[in-house]
């Protein structure tokens, strides 16, 4: 018998050693397989060039700039050849690319507290995105490259900081596909002829992308004249040349809507990317789409795309295998979270989105707002943007994602092509005031060595009045309160509903803090009552039904 145990114990030991040798090898194999090695440069001579401070907080380099508004939005201008320009946005923006990684790195290690998970996740993005280079132009990877030798030197455990901000470029993508989450949920529309007051075409938007209220602090107003392509303007964050909302000298726009899409299998070119070559390299319609057609995504998007050559805007409609352009033949657009084009709206995909998610009820509401305006200005596209009720202006709480303003947006924005003019919100969310800037002007302040408010004061527009309410008071304790248990404290049932009382999250939240005290007959009331409100998600839904059947089985 002994000498059975220990025959067994050798054996157990050979197999432990195998498995052992084979984790070592497979962390070596996703190590080298992750490894992403920078572009060659030709030219390093610009890495040697240090920016200047004039004025506190006013940095300049060459004819290139960076300041800090006092609207809070900070504000760069930059030109150059690729690289050039990354060097330079990475030495003017040097804190902003830190702290951006700071504020991402912490939201991360909130959301996966487990040094491991972190560690394996690590490993799984950089097996995900190995062939992530391949599908990046040039020009782009030298660009990043560029930037990321501003980057911080404390996140080596997570990769070179050129792996890093290459990878973070398809963050969004990343998330998108494994929890096609309310992180991504926005809202945008056009206007132009007869919907619009003086017939020119109006974008807005809502860029509702949230990673953590630090994440959307210090927003950047980019100004970029390229060697090669269009004069743009975005806005943008430290560490990231993507395009999520734009305009171009042309009077060329892009937007991004997240769409419905299937756990991919390896990486492609990220939508940011995409969208930044259109606004970079198109001046219309027909070439916008050009551009999207010969490039391969690994998720589903919607490109809102507005053309002041064409006096309208189109939809382009994209899945990792199919390309569709949705063309309303009228004279408004509406995009949230669903495709309208014949050839994907009734995918197997899009046809779950319009049962199970939020965006068909916000596009409704979008229906009722733009009837409201039948000449629509760009104030009132803002009022549209700062819109919180549901259907028929009934009262569905703050915060609630079927609303068009879902109080997490990144930034607003509101463009006007012809005129060259964009407005872009300052915090908090949207209901701060819309800041104007003139691109033209804006492009042609190169050289500029005196720290001045660049933006066009007079056709600013004021805070939401609602910021200065008893509702939005409470909405902010109930924000503290949904924090505090993110944080794993407790909240009274009675304060969380009390603070967002139409808000069926609000009830929700009190069902599950009633059900962890023990209390399930408390649980079940607070649940029934979220049943009876307007809920976001099919998803929702059945969590809380299911959780009112678990509380039943323990009253």
């Amino acid at each position: 018998m002994r000498r059975r145990m220990k025959k067994l114990g050798r054996i157990a030991m050979v197999l432990a050693g195998i498995i052992l040798f084979l984790l070592l090898v497979l962390c070596i194999y996703l190590y080298q397989v992750a490894k992403m090695d920078p572009p060659p440069i030709a030219d390093k001579s610009i890495e040697t060039r240090q920016r200047t401070e004039p004025s506190p907080a006013f940095y300049t380099l060459g004819p290139n700039w960076f300041r800090h508004s006092q609207s809070g939005l900070f504000e760069l201008y930059v030109e150059g050849k690729d690289f050039e320009r990354g060097v330079i946005n990475g030495k003017l923006t040097k804190e902003l690319v830190q702290r951006q990684e700071d504020h991402f790195a912490a939201q991360i290690n909130k959301m996966i507290p487990s040094a491991f998970y972190r560690q394996f996740l690590k490993y799984f993005v950089g097996w995900f995105n190995r062939n992530l280079p391949s599908q990046v132009t040039e020009e782009y990877k030298r660009e990043i490259y560029g930037i990321s030798l501003s980057a911080s030197d404390q996140y080596g455990y997570i990769g070179t900081p050129y792996q890093r901000l290459l990878n973070y470029h398809a963050a969004h993508d990343i998330g998108h596909a494994l929890q096609s989450m309310a992180l991504v949920g926005c809202t945008s529309f056009a206007t132009w002829n007869g919907h619009s007051k003086d017939s020119s075409l109006i974008i807005g938007r809502n860029f509702d992308f949230w990673v953590g209220d630090k994440f959307a602090e210090d927003k950047i107003v980019a100004f970029v004249k390229p060697a090669e392509g269009y004069g743009f303007m975005t806005v943008t964050w430290g560490g990231f040349i993507g395009a999520v909302s734009g305009m171009n000298e042309k009077g060329l726009t892009i937007t991004i809507n997240a769409a419905k899409t299937a756990i991919p299998s390896g990486a492609a070119t990220p939508v940011s990317l995409v969208a930044r070559e259109i606004l970079q390299y198109a001046a219309n319609i027909k070439e916008a789409i050009a551009i999207a057609r010969r490039r391969k995504m690994f998720v589903s998007e919607s490109f809102l795309v507005g053309s002041a050559a064409d006096n309208k805007a189109v939809i382009i409609e994209k899945t990792p295998d199919s390309l569709d352009v949705y063309d309303p033949n009228s004279d408004h657009i509406i995009c949230t979270n669903h495709f309208q084009g014949a050839s994907l709206l009734h995918s197997e995909a899009n046809e779950q989105q319009l049962k199970e998610s939020a965006s068909p009820y916000r596009y409704q509401r979008m229906e009722e707002l733009l009837a409201e305006a039948p000449k629509n200005t760009v104030a009132q596209t803002v009022q549209i943007l700062r819109d919180y009720r549901g259907i028929q202006n009934a009262d569905i709480g703050l915060g609630n994602e079927k609303a068009v303003n879902q109080f997490i947006a990144h930034h607003s924005i509101v463009f006007e092509p012809k005129k060259g003019l964009v407005w872009v919100s300052t915090a908090p969310w949207q209901l701060g005031s819309f800041i104007c800037y003139d691109l033209k002007k804006v492009l042609g302040l190169r050289g500029m060595q005196t720290d001045q408010e660049i933006a066009n004061n007079s056709l600013a527009i004021g805070p939401d009045s609602l910021l200065f309410s008893p509702q939005f008071q409470a909405f902010q304790r109930f924000r503290s309160y949904r924090q505090r248990l993110l944080d794993g404290g407790s909240v009274s049932p009675d304060s969380l509903v009390a603070s967002n009382p139409t808000y069926y999250h609000a009830w929700v939240l009190a069902g599950n803090e009633s059900k962890k005290k023990g209390d399930c007959a408390a649980a079940i009331s607070y649940y029934k009552k979220a049943l009876t409100m307007e809920m976001a998600t099919l998803g929702e839904r059945k969590g809380v039904e299911a959780a009112i059947v678990d509380c039943e089985k323990n009253k």
